[in-house]
């Protein structure tokens, strides 16, 4: 008989995980799982079947007691045989206590209810190239490695529940990414980054304090010259500011997904949301 055993993945089997989120269409960032394992190496779980890897879930730790759910997946010739769903129990009960978050793609959020998710907001990908976007002179932009790393840090802090440095710190200086921070009298104001994906861009976080902050770091993610490499944003959908400067800047809506917790909306600066950090690890 086959034998189904759920258990940490190595980082071998977590760049095995990403290849199959780029094989489903989720275009993970290029290197994002070397940002995402150090986050908490014993989270990402993968299931194995008689030694092969068919099923994966990240069930992170962040804190004491804020959790994300990411990388859900199921190799596709053996899905609906109750293996993805042993592999979902085992993360959740990683993150026993904690409020839990997750992005749901639209086929599951019946399912993520039913394990007790609570919507909080919808989250729409928009996609295509930048243009038409204007850079306040006033606003200083400068590259997010140049800034204090405690500056940085305590900005984004506003923005997720619980400190990320570890993350934070790679997510700015991985290869293949540019990071870009806003300030106004040695104030961070703002944060963007922009890494490439395969034939597209991702930019993600979007944080800034004002929509000519936020336009402004867009513009300077904007690369120079000629026809630019398509992107793609996810921005919270209530927040009308940000879906007008997506479409302003020349993006379409594409798809939605929806972040839910299982105790609640946390405590966060929602209004400075432009773009979401990952729709993976929150």
């Amino acid at each position: 008989m086959a034998e189904f055993t759920v258990s940490a993945a190595s980082a071998d089997d977590v760049r095995v995980i990403a290849g199959w989120a780029v094989a489903e269409g989720w275009n993970p960032g290029d290197g994002d799982e070397s940002a995402f394992y150090p986050v908490d190496p014993g989270g990402f779980l993968v299931g194995r079947l008689d030694g092969q890897p068919i099923t994966s879930i990240a069930a992170i730790r962040y804190g004491t007691g804020h959790g994300f759910i990411g990388l859900y997946l199921t190799v596709p010739e053996f899905r609906g045989r109750g293996f993805g769903y042993r592999t979902w129990r085992a993360g959740m009960e990683r993150l026993t206590g904690r409020n839990i978050g997750l992005d749901g793609v639209v086929a599951q959020q019946p399912n993520y209810r039913k394990s007790g998710f609570r919507d909080a907001w919808t989250t729409t990908r928009y996609q295509g190239v930048l243009g038409g976007l204007r850079r306040d002179p006033g606003i200083e932009v400068t590259d997010a490695r140049s800034v204090g790393f405690g500056d940085l840090a305590a900005y984004d802090r506003r923005f997720f529940p619980a400190e990320r440095d570890a993350f934070l710190a790679l997510w700015i200086t991985l290869p293949g990414r540019r990071a870009v921070v806003a300030r106004r009298g040695g104030t961070v104001i703002g944060f963007a980054a922009r890494r490439s994906a395969g034939d597209v861009d991702r930019i993600g976080p979007l944080f800034a304090d004002s929509p000519e902050i936020a336009e402004s770091l867009l513009a300077a993610l904007s690369l120079p010259g000629g026809d630019e490499m398509p992107v793609m944003i996810d921005v919270p959908a209530d927040h009308r500011p940000a879906t007008q400067l997506a479409e302003r800047a020349g993006l379409k809506a594409a798809w939605d997904t929806a972040r839910m917790y299982t105790g609640g909306v946390p405590e966060i600066d929602r209004a400075g949301i432009w773009a979401v950090t990952s729709l993976e690890l929150g």
